[in-house]
């Protein structure tokens, strides 16, 4: 199914309707045994933990149909890491990443299939769980990224079914190889830098008759260009987000109004990343009011709801995943598993008075 796999497999975000996360009902459990917590980033990754099929991996549906989805399973690698939890479950789901089988399915063959966004994101998860990334289940993902960087710095898809590539792909190319030997390269950072709105913030797609900011978008692109040095293009970006910032603290997906927590968890980790400490509190507490407390049933205890209207299993995963970068607030340049707590807690609740 390649031509399906390039839009289900390429980034997790807000806009991505096609795949639906299967219900928490049947995912394995990845631990029984949990230790509690007050932390809502560590609750949320406990929760996330507890969702993976089988222990190591997230599935998608399409059609009635059940696949892999490794772009939600990184996800959640990088939101165990923000978290400092979850360490086995974000352990086993990395072995399964670094399958052959599953990183060609989701990088494609590196042929005539070689997807530059995908290539980026992997590479980055495989950093900040300290893996080798120049042999990340037989592929040497720097060079394999290098290689789909184009002369005008653009990294771009090779595929029979069309170039996908855009500016999250970008940014998490420079992120993910500004950790790297060599660094991220000069044309590719000036690409990014060049492709910013008059208005100071991002567009989603490059070269667009008319340029238009993304929240996700400038987020993602306020931390690249901040690693790699170019702090007043970062700045102008956070500036635009903070202004964008609804009246509840969150943040709203391009050309909507309501705040969600995608939006705001990426937004959020980028305003406390690059210290804009007033518009990233609000939209941490605007995560953690999205978050299920100890009123909740106890099964979502800690995950997060896609928006206000309530916790939604076909979302939740993915929802929480990006909502966890938020309420971490740690950088992408630096995130990194050493340290993380092996379980997966649970959010500390009052035990119910016997009666």
């Amino acid at each position: 199914m390649p031509a399906l796999r390039r839009p289900l497999g390429l980034l997790a975000i807000p806009a991505l309707a096609l795949a639906t996360a299967l219900p928490a009902a049947t995912a394995a459990h990845a631990d029984t045994t949990s230790s509690r917590t007050v932390r809502p980033d560590a609750a949320a990754g406990g929760w996330l933990a507890r969702q993976l099929v089988d222990g190591d991996h997230f599935e998608s549906v399409f059609n009635g149909t059940a696949y892999p989805d490794q772009g939600l399973t990184v996800d959640a690698v990088l939101a165990f890491a923000a978290s400092h939890s979850s360490d086995e479950a974000a352990a086993k789901a990395t072995a399964w990443l670094a399958k052959p089988e599953i990183v060609s399915g989701y990088l494609g063959d590196g042929t005539t299939e070689a997807y530059a966004g995908a290539t980026a994101k992997l590479l980055l998860a495989a950093e900040v769980r300290g893996a080798d990334p120049a042999s990340f289940g037989g592929v040497d993902l720097p060079a394999r990224l290098r290689s789909l960087q184009t002369a005008e710095g653009r990294f771009s898809d090779r595929s029979q079914w069309g170039d996908y590539s855009n500016a999250f792909g970008q940014s998490l190319a420079l992120i993910a190889l500004h950790r790297s030997p060599g660094g991220a390269p000069a044309a590719a950072v000036d690409f990014l830098a060049n492709s910013q709105c008059a208005d100071g913030g991002y567009p989603v797609s490059f070269g667009q008759p008319t340029c238009t900011s993304d929240p996700d978008a400038t987020a993602l692109a306020a931390q690249a260009l901040a690693a790699t040095g170019r702090t007043a293009k970062a700045d102008a970006g956070l500036t635009w987000l903070a202004a964008h910032q609804n009246a509840d603290g969150g943040f709203a997906a391009a050309g909507a109004t309501t705040s969600n927590a995608n939006t705001t968890g990426l937004a959020t980790e980028a305003l406390l990343a690059g210290g804009r400490l007033g518009a990233g509190l609000k939209g941490w507490s605007r995560l953690v009011k999205f978050q299920q407390g100890c009123s909740a049933d106890p099964a979502v205890r800690g995950a997060v709801a896609y928006d206000a209207t309530g916790f939604n299993a076909g979302n939740g995963a993915r929802a929480t995943a990006q909502a966890v970068l938020g309420l971490a607030g740690a950088p992408l340049a630096t995130l990194s598993a050493a340290g993380a707590r092996p379980d997966a807690p649970t959010l500390a609740c009052p035990t119910p008075a016997a009666r």
